[in-house]
């Protein structure tokens, strides 16, 4: 098989789409991985499987719309799969097992038999002490975006997913590329006000516009960069509520085409005046697990 992912726009060709299926029981409060979770399971609204599997098919249906080759995990009896993103990531032509929080290892093995047709070559898994998570990993040209955390609480934090020596490690991985970090804001209480991914505040679309959050950086300097690189005209700015939302977190089928949930509607506005085609699929239920469209995806292969 072959790989080839440069950016987050170019055409699409084949794609890893989590699943739904098999989904298991409401977690308890204790095994919440993230904030927006915890909150759900608190408040009993929290997805059930049913509603999953048809957003989720009504992404595939997209995928099949465009001529995408679609790979889905491996069903794992009552195991959340949906976000395959987490997983691994493809750069250039290599793949990347993802350092996943140690319960999740098992999401790996569900794809093993799509990482079994790539050269071996081209297949690499970081050491033990690389945390580094695909939603953090954003490829822009010749940029490579890396959400991480930096702050001395990295341990203490189960919503900080890339640490400083992940970035280390694209680093020496891909020494031409221009590999720049963004220190996320993270909450383990407060999903308003917590980054899980990089994703979760920003997202390139079309060739040179992006989604974005301020306040989901850190530094003001993370943020001032990109927009220095866009340029201020070229982004779209969401809100605390909309980032909460994940209004960011939609997924580029081609540089023109892109797929968001149906009531992101300023952002949709915003996309279709900019000429974008824009695929509107309900995801609100899995919203609920502070992931979305990009999260539910591992793209293989998209056009040169």
């Amino acid at each position: 098989m072959n790989l080839h992912v440069t950016d987050e726009t170019s055409r699409l060709r084949a794609v890893v789409l989590g699943t739904a299926v098999s989904n298991g029981p409401t977690p308890t409060i204790d095994e919440a991985y993230d904030p927006k979770s915890l909150e759900h399971i608190k408040a009993g609204t929290y997805p059930v499987e049913a509603d999953m599997i048809k957003e989720m098919d009504a992404f595939n249906a997209v995928f099949q719309k465009y001529n995408v080759t679609v790979y889905r995990p491996e069903i794992i009896n009552d195991y959340n799969q949906i976000f395959s993103r987490d997983i691994g990531f493809v750069i250039d032509d290599v793949f990347v097992k993802a350092n996943i929080l140690p319960d999740r290892e098992r999401e790996l093995d569900a794809i093993q038999y799509i990482i079994d047709q790539i050269d071996p070559k081209k297949v690499v898994r970081p050491p033990e002490e690389v945390h580094i998570e695909g939603g953090d990993v954003m490829l822009y040209n010749d940029h490579i975006f890396i959400g991480t955390y930096k702050g001395s609480d990295y341990k203490d934090f189960i919503t900080a997913r890339t640490n400083m020596q992940g970035v280390q490690y694209i680093k020496d991985l891909f020494p031409n590329k221009i590999v720049k970090e963004f220190d996320l804001v993270k909450s383990k209480i407060e999903p308003r006000d917590n980054a899980l991914h990089l994703d979760c505040c920003f997202q390139p679309v079309g060739k040179n516009k992006g989604i974005i959050y301020k306040s989901g950086f850190r530094e003001e300097a993370d943020y001032m960069y990109l927009v220095n690189l866009f340029g201020a005209e070229n982004l779209f700015h969401i809100t605390r509520e909309e980032m909460y939302q994940m209004n960011s977190n939609v997924f580029s089928i081609d540089t023109n085409v892109v797929v968001v949930e149906q009531n992101f509607t300023r952002l949709i506005d915003w996309l279709e005046s900019n000429d974008f085609i824009v695929e509107k699929i309900p995801y609100a239920e899995i919203a609920k697990q502070e992931g979305l469209l990009r999260c539910s995806t591992l793209p293989l292969l998209r056009d040169k």
